[in-house]
């Protein structure tokens, strides 16, 4: 059964700089778990804002910030997005392997094409990806200080380049209860100690350069003593639960893990018993 909700649009201070971000939870009163969605590379868009609806439908506080709050807003646009992964696409190897190779390449565009190009690979670095791994941690403060949160019960949820945040994000944040990493890249394996929270791992089967490397981060959670659930949907490809994007979703696949995910979260944000 689902909850009526309130959605808003909202700004706050998350450690080093603003961000804003939507809001989505229940019109009903009281303290609640909380939710953090994190965007894919796209952005906070229409699917990631439904996303977090369905979350507040379902009981939760859902944040979902947007990681370009700023001056990566402008350049990191839809169309310039899928025109530079259309442009590394065709790159070289070794240019695909080593950014810094781009130079000659890039100075065949024009100058609007350049800016744009450099804003997505410095969003595609490790280096950028650990900034805002730290943003969330400020998301996760936001959070557990408002009223209408437990500030015991908060988990992540990310989708893509958000997948592999959420991962990161779980080795910098110990009060962090559930992660939930939808395709999204392993956290460096040496931090995987870190972790403290749950990890449930959802991964479409034709997705080689995630899946691939799924067993290093189940043998490191392992390892570590950590909860680490995972899921790999045959034929299913990068994006999967993306219903914005038909040429990628896979509604039976979708629904699936989206079954999984509230069950892996209604166990792991459970209150404890009175």
């Amino acid at each position: 059964m689902t909850e009526p909700i309130h959605e808003e649009r909202v700004t706050f201070s998350a450690n080093h700089r603003e961000l804003d971000a939507d809001l989505a939870l229940p019109r009903s009163d009281g303290r609640r778990p909380a939710v953090i969605v994190v965007h894919e590379i796209w952005g906070l868009d229409a699917h990631i804002r439904d996303v977090a609806g369905r979350f507040a439908a379902q009981g939760y506080v859902a944040l979902a910030p947007d990681l370009y709050t700023g001056e990566l807003r402008g350049p990191m646009t839809p169309a310039n997005i899928m025109a530079g992964m259309t442009f590394l696409r065709q790159a070289p190897p070794e240019v695909q392997r080593d950014f810094s190779k781009l130079g000659p390449l890039l100075a065949e565009r024009s100058p609007s094409e350049q800016e744009a190009l450099r804003t997505l690979m410095r969003v595609m670095s490790p280096d950028q990806h650990q900034q805002f791994a730290e943003d969330l941690r400020g998301v996760a403060r936001y959070l557990r200080n408002r009223d209408d949160v437990d500030p015991t019960r908060t988990a992540a949820v990310g989708f893509c380049m958000g997948g592999g945040l959420v991962a990161l994000l779980a080795t910098r944040d110990a009060e962090l209860r559930a992660g939930v990493v939808f395709y999204g890249a392993n956290p460096p394996l040496e931090r995987v100690p870190d972790i403290r929270a749950s990890i449930l791992g959802l991964y479409g089967g034709e997705d080689h350069r995630i899946t691939d490397t799924v067993p290093l981060f189940e043998e490191a959670m392992r390892k570590a003593g950590r909860r680490f659930e995972r899921r790999i949907y045959p034929g299913a490809p990068h994006a999967f639960f993306n219903d914005s994007r038909p040429q990628v979703y896979r509604k039976e696949a979708a629904e699936d893990a989206w079954t999984r995910v509230l069950d892996f979260l209604g166990r792991e944000l459970a209150p404890p018993p009175t």
